[in-house]
């Protein structure tokens, strides 16, 4: 498999290495010289790493994008721009450093000391200032009134959320292990990054492994679904520009936010999946919705190739207790109110969290003792 070696001034902070060539270039930094490394990837903004790289073809002449990728090298890149970085869209060299140094603590600490709810850590450590390249000054845009009304009419406070248990409806799509939407292909997790695009000569399926979504992009010209049929990853339509697969799609479910909307009726995304060498996939996501945003915007990420990494049944809803121990704890904890009212004492309150350290007398023990 090709890799392009490429030893790059930290000035123009648009690298992607892996953490051992990092680690290996700490020690060059601070005081006058700029500092060089051997990367594995330059990523200018607008061409391929590699003018002479050949995009292998399928047996009817689509470019090649189906395999096993991930978005795991993309934690730590954060949505949106600090601010202080305007329109600079690369780390300087001191904060890519840092960001090279944190994801190296994570991967060790992952490997070492996690064990429950471990993160996954990609390999290579990318020099973008935020996913958001459009506006210039990667800030996502406001949304109006419209889209808080919307998003107000539709919200699931659930596990993540501080919102009462009633019943199912008060819990997200996500929690309930029903979807995530196209989401899933925007981002890091704290696990299941992984994304399968399998091919043919007239349709291209994606497959996301958290939440174990599908979703099947005719290339055909057929018309999209109408809009009053709503699904949570919207329908799309795909054609091939170049080298570039495009993606259109509209008809989004509500309830599942797209990037930072509730969608409306009005709501279309672009998405342009390219190939760029044998590792990397280049995503963008322009999002438009003049209903819930004051203005479109795009995102852009890279999907990766990661050693051994296969995409194995994400078993979600078999494994899920979240809804039903959430329900059950809801319960019992009206019946501790009716039982303090009934006895003239203060009902007891909330913590306002589900997640949090256990209190200072609870009972400890090792899970794992077969006890």
């Amino acid at each position: 498999m090709k890799s392009i070696k490429s030893a790059i001034h930290f000035s123009l902070a648009c690298a992607a290495v892996s953490a051992s060539t990092v680690a290996l270039a700490q020690g060059g930094r601070g005081g006058g010289a700029p500092v060089e490394l051997d990367a594995e990837r330059l990523i200018p903004a607008e061409q391929t790493i590699d003018p002479d790289y050949d995009v292998p073809r399928t047996s009817w002449g689509d470019p090649v994008i189906e395999g096993h990728w991930s978005t795991d090298d993309m934690r730590g890149v954060s949505s949106q721009r600090s601010e202080e970085y305007g329109t600079q869209e690369f780390l300087s060299e001191e904060d890519f450093l840092e960001r090279a140094r944190s994801q190296q603590r994570g991967r060790d600490s992952a490997v070492e000391t996690e064990t429950f709810l471990r993160n996954e850590w990609g390999t290579r450590t990318f020099g973008f200032s935020s996913m958001v390249v459009d506006p210039p000054n990667g800030r996502q845009p406001g949304q109006t009134e419209a889209g808080l009304e919307l998003a107000a009419a539709n919200r699931s406070g659930g596990t993540f959320g501080s919102e009462h248990f009633h019943v199912f409806n008060d819990f997200s799509m996500y929690d309930r292990c029903i979807s995530r939407g196209i989401n899933s292909g925007m981002g890091a997790a704290i696990y299941g990054n992984g994304i399968i695009i399998a091919q043919s000569p007239n349709s291209v399926a994606i497959t996301y492994e958290m939440i174990h979504e599908t979703r099947i992009i005719p290339l055909d010209d057929r018309p999209h679904l109408p809009l009053d049929i709503k699904q949570y990853a919207g329908n799309g339509r795909g054609y091939w520009d170049g080298d570039t697969l495009v993606i259109e799609s509209m008809g989004f479910h509500p309830k599942v936010r797209v990037g930072a909307a509730t969608p409306s009726d009005q709501m279309r995304t672009t998405e342009r999946i390219r190939r760029i060498d044998p590792e990397m996939i280049e995503y963008r996501i322009t999002i438009d919705d003049p209903v819930s945003l004051e203005a479109p915007y795009t995102m852009r990420l890279m999907w990766t190739t990661q050693p051994d990494y296969y995409v194995w049944e994400y078993g979600c809803h078999e494994g899920n207790g979240a809804v039903g121990n959430s329900l059950s704890g809801e319960r019992a904890w009206e019946r501790d109110v009716a039982a303090a009212i009934a006895a003239g004492e203060p009902p007891p309150g909330r913590d306002g969290s589900v997640y949090g350290a256990p209190s200072a007398d609870a009972e400890i023990f090792d899970i794992n003792a077969g006890e």
